[in-house]
C-alpha cells in the first residue's frame, strides 16, 4: 500500500500572503503528516506479518495432526516408529527446505522451471520476501512429506524416511510449488507476463501443489514396497489391519482442522488490503470466506462418507468419516478462495464419492496404503483442481489474482474452458513429474535394500526390533514379573534381522 506524501513546496503556495513563514509552516504541517503516513506504512506491514507468522503456526500445528492421525491409524507395535518420522520429516524438511528448498519454489527472478536464487535464505529480507514467508513455506513443504509417510507405514526403514523426506522437501515439492505458485513460474496464475493459457492455474493453497505431490509420491512408496504381511490373504481376500487407536485418529484429526485454517485463510499472506478503500468488504472479508468454504467441504465430506460407509458396511465408522473429512479439506484447498460457500457443498460431496471410489480401486488391486493417503490426497485433491475450473466466480477470481481483469474464470460461471484446460495440464504434468522423481528414487533404495523392513522385523513390530521398545508402558517398574507385559506377553529384547526386499 503506497503511503501518502506531502510536498511543502505545494503546500506553502497555497497560504496567503498575510502568512509570516508559509515555507516553514508547511514544512512543520508535511513533517507531521508524513509521520503519520510513515506509521501506517508500518502498521500494514506489522498486520501482515503477524497475519502470516499466525497462519504459519496454524499450519505447523497440522504435523502434531499427522502424528496422531498416523498413530492412531497404525497398529501399536509400529507406534514408536510412525511417530519418530513425523518428527524427522520436519527437522529434516527445515534443514533441506532452508538451504536448497525456498530457493528453488521461490527464488526470484528465475527461469518458469526452478528459481535460483536465496539459497539458505541469502539476501532475506527483501523487498520480496521476509522470513515469515519462508516459515510459512516450510510448514507447507513438510506437510507434503507427511502425507508420504502414511503411504509407507509399518514396514519401511527408517533411513529411507530420511531420504525421501530430505528429496521430496528440498527438490521434488519445492519446484511444483515454483511451477505454479512463483511469480515467474510457467503456469503460476500470478505471472502476468506470460499467463499460461490466458489464465494461468489457480491453485490457491494447494490441493495440486501439496495435496497430489504427496499423495503420488505415497503411491509410488506403496506399490514398489507392497502391502503389509497379513494385509491380503492367500486367496487375494482383503484383511482388515485396523489402527490402535480410533480416539488418537479423532484427535489427529481435529488438529488438522485446527491447521487448516491457516493452510487456507493463510495463503493470501496478508490480510490488510482493501478492494475498496474504506469499505467493509475487503480481502479480510475474503480470508473470512475461504474459511467458510473450507469449513463447508469438510462437513459435507464427512456426512457423505459416514451415509455412505453405513449403507456399504452397515456400520458407522468413525475413522471412514475422519478420513472423508479430511478429503473434503484437500479437495476445496485450491478453490477455497474463488468460490462461493453453496459451491464448497458440491465439492465436499463428490470428495467423499471420489474417496470412497478411490479406496474400492485399492482393494481390487491389492494396494495397501494404511492411512489411505494417496487416494485422500492424491485422489480427491485432483478432483479438487478440477472443481476449481469449473465453479471458480469471475468476480472472486479477479479480487484475488488482479492485474488482469478478462482472466478466464469456471467452466460453469460463464467462464468459458481455458481455466479447466489449465487445470487438466496441471495434474498431469504433476503426475508425470512425481512419477519421473520418487518413483525411481523408491526403485533405487529398495535395489539397495533401504527400503523395506525384513519379514521378521515386520512381523515383530518396528518399535522392538528398531526403536528399542514399545510406546506404551505395559508393566510397572516395580511389578513381581518385570518380563511379563499386560496379558502375560513376555517382554525382551529382538534384534533387527537382516533388512530383505519382500516380493
Amino acid at each position: 500500500m503506497a503511503a501518502a506524501t506531502c510536498s511543502a513546496d505545494a503546500l506553502a503556495t497555497m497560504f496567503g500572503g498575510n502568512t509570516t513563514n508559509a515555507m516553514g509552516a508547511a514544512s512543520l504541517i508535511c513533517d507531521q503528516l508524513n509521520s503519520v503516513a510513515t506509521r501506517f506504512t508500518d502498521t500494514t506491514y506489522a498486520v501482515d506479518s503477524t497475519y502470516l507468522l499466525f497462519s504459519a503456526y496454524l499450519v505447523f500445528s497440522m504435523q502434531l495432526g499427522f502424528a496422531m492421525l498416523c498413530a492412531g491409524s497404525v497398529r501399536a507395535k509400529n507406534t514408536m516408529n510412525i511417530m519418530l518420522t513425523n518428527v524427522l520429516d520436519a527437522a529434516a524438511g527445515g534443514l533441506f527446505y532452508y538451504l536448497f528448498g525456498f530457493a528453488f519454489a521461490f527464488g526470484t527472478p528465475s527461469n518458469g522451471f526452478i528459481g535460483k536464487h536465496n539459497f539458505a535464505l541469502k539476501d532475506i529480507p527483501s523487498s520480496d520476501f521476509d522470513y515469515s514467508y519462508f516459515l510459512y513455506q516450510w510448514a507447507f513443504a513438510i506437510a507434503a512429506a507427511g502425507i508420504t509417510s502414511g503411504s509407507i507405514a509399518e514396514r519401511t526403514q527408517f533411513v529411507a524416511y530420511l531420504i525421501y523426506s530430505a528429496f521430496l522437501t528440498g527438490f521434488v515439492y519445492p519446484v511444483v510449488s515454483h511451477w505454479f505458485w512463483s511469480v515467474d513460474g510457467w503456469a503460476s496464475a500470478s505471472n502476468l507476463d506470460d499467463l499460461f493459457l490466458g489464465s494461468g492455474v489457480i491453485d490457491f493453497a494447494g490441493s495440486g501443489v501439496v495435496h497430489m505431490v504427496g499423495g503420488i509420491a505415497g503411491l509410488y512408496g506403496a506399490l514398489i514396497e507392497g502391502p503389509r504381511i497379513g494385509r491380503f490373504d492367500h486367496t487375494g481376500r482383503s484383511v482388515a489391519l485396523r489402527g490402535h487407536s480410533a480416539s488418537l485418529v479423532v484427535l489427529g484429526t481435529f488438529l488438522l482442522w485446527f491447521g487448516w485454517y491457516g493452510f487456507n485463510p493463510g495463503s493470501f499472506t496478508k490480510i490488510l488490503s482493501p478492494y475498496e478503500s474504506g469499505n467493509y468488504y475487503g480481502q479480510w472479508s475474503a480470508v473470512g470466506r475461504t474459511a467458510v468454504t473450507t469449513t463447508l467441504a469438510g462437513c459435507t465430506a464427512a456426512l457423505t462418507t459416514l451415509f455412505g460407509k453405513r449403507m456399504i458396511s452397515g456400520h458407522w465408522n468413525v475413522t471412514d468419516v475422519c478420513n472423508g473429512l479430511l478429503g473434503g479439506f484437500a479437495a476445496i484447498t485450491a478453490g477455497c478462495s474463488v468460490v462461493d460457500p453453496w459451491a464448497a457443498i458440491i465439492c465436499g460431496f463428490v470428495a467423499a464419492c471420489v474417496l470412497t471410489g478411490c479406496n474400492m480401486l485399492a482393494e481390487k488391486f491389492k494396494y495397501d496404503d494404511p492411512l489411505e493417503a494417496a487416494q485422500l490426497h492424491g485422489g480427491c485433491g485432483a478432483w479438487g483442481i478440477i472443481f476449481t475450473a469449473l465453479f471458480a466466480r469471475k468476480k472472486y477470481v479477479n479480487e484475488v489474482y488482479p492485474g488482469k481483469p478478462d482472466r478466464p474464470y469456471g467452466l460453469f460461471m460463464g467462464g468459458g474452458g481455458k481455466l479447466l484446460a489449465a487445470h487438466v495440464i496441471q495434474i498431469l504434468v504433476i503426475f508425470g513429474f512425481v512419477s519421473a522423481t520418487m518413483g525411481p528414487l523408491f526403485l533405487i533404495l529398495r535395489k539397495l535394500k533401504l527400503l523395506r523392513i525384513s519379514a521378521e522385523d515386520e512381523t515383530a513390530g518396528m518399535d522392538m526390533t528398531r526403536h528399542g521398545g514399545f510406546a506404551y508402558v505395559y508393566h510397572d517398574e516395580g511389578s513381581d514379573d518385570p518380563k511379563l507385559v499386560g496379558g502375560g506377553l513376555p517382554m525382551r529384547k529382538i534384534e533387527p534381522a537382516s533388512s530383505a526386499t519382500l516380493p
